[in-house]
């Protein structure tokens, strides 16, 4: 009932709520800060990588992120200081966004959310405090060694899967760099935890050397057979641009002989493309939750 009152955290949290109620009702303010590989890498908008964190997908998002970083996050204040927990927090955020500009580098790719940034501090306190335990979903308790093996897992499975329009990369690469940060910070938590430290660790190299090695997630096979590699050589451009090539090449071929001059079989793949943009331009915003 004495706790002092989380400075730090209740301003991030308040910050983040008026920013992401900006952008709930000013299309221009999401546009303006979300996370978009192409105006990252393209427009040199590298401020998109912190303030995209900023903004969430609705109410419900924010709520659960909110939740998170209350819970976790007045904890690490008040153990490590607002310093502290600024640096683990926006260490996790910028450490998330790059491993997600990586992996979709050359996607049509947009997202927002806090939950890189949360899942940083929630590793950096299962880091600090391993015995405590993690509650999934708040009601379900389970050890925290058990729920950063899952995370990973889980996580890596998802992005494989690429089923949903969660963030898992950036959740990934959050809660990787928040563990590193605090090690870094404390050292000797590390060396006191070190189980739950290289639980995290060495799985984080393994996936950071298969993406670099492989960011489409194209089968193993693909690097074995030379049939398939030396295809993977001759098409080296990713295939959203090899279908825009077609799309234009067809479009070209509609401008100077009409409509008539396309076959059945090139008719078909421009239904195919409209209706997919159609699609995609009807489909609701993407949404990022929290894995806790």
């Amino acid at each position: 009932m004495n706790e002092p009152l989380a400075w730090c955290s209740l301003l991030l949290i308040a910050v983040t709520c008026a920013v992401s109620y900006a952008g709930f009702r000013y299309r221009e303010v999401e546009e303006k800060l979300i996370f978009q590989p192409e105006r990252i890498l393209a427009g040199k908008e590298y401020y998109r990588l912190v303030t995209s964190a900023f903004l969430h997908s609705g109410w419900n998002h924010l709520l659960l992120n909110m939740v998170g970083l209350y819970i976790f996050g007045r904890i690490l204040e008040w153990t490590l200081g607002a310093n502290d927990l600024l640096l683990i927090y926006f260490g996790a955020v910028v450490g998330g966004s790059l491993l997600s500009l990586y992996v979709h580098r050359h996607h049509d790719y947009q997202a927002y959310g806090a939950s890189g940034g949360v899942c940083g501090i929630i590793f950096a306190y299962l880091l600090l405090f391993p015995g405590a335990g993690i509650r999934l979903y708040f009601a379900v308790p389970i050890p925290g060694w058990l729920y950063a093996i899952g995370f990973m897992v889980g996580s890596f499975v998802a992005m494989k899967r690429a089923r949903d329009n969660i963030g898992h990369d950036a959740h990934l690469g959050g809660a990787i760099v928040g563990l590193l940060i605090a090690a870094a910070l404390h050292p000797q938590a590390a060396r006191y935890n070190w189980r739950i430290f290289l639980l995290v660790l060495v799985p984080a190299i393994l996936l950071l050397v298969y993406l670099w090695i492989n960011p489409l997630f194209l089968p193993i096979l693909s690097f074995l057979d030379p049939a398939i590699r030396a295809k993977n050589r001759r098409s080296p451009l990713p295939s959203h641009k090899q279908e825009r090539m077609e799309v234009d090449a067809l479009l070209d071929k509609v401008a100077k002989d009409g409509v008539h001059s396309l076959t059945a079989k090139e008719r078909a793949f421009l239904n195919e493309v409209s209706g997919r943009y159609r699609r995609r331009e009807e489909s609701k915003k993407p949404e990022s939750g929290l894995a806790i």
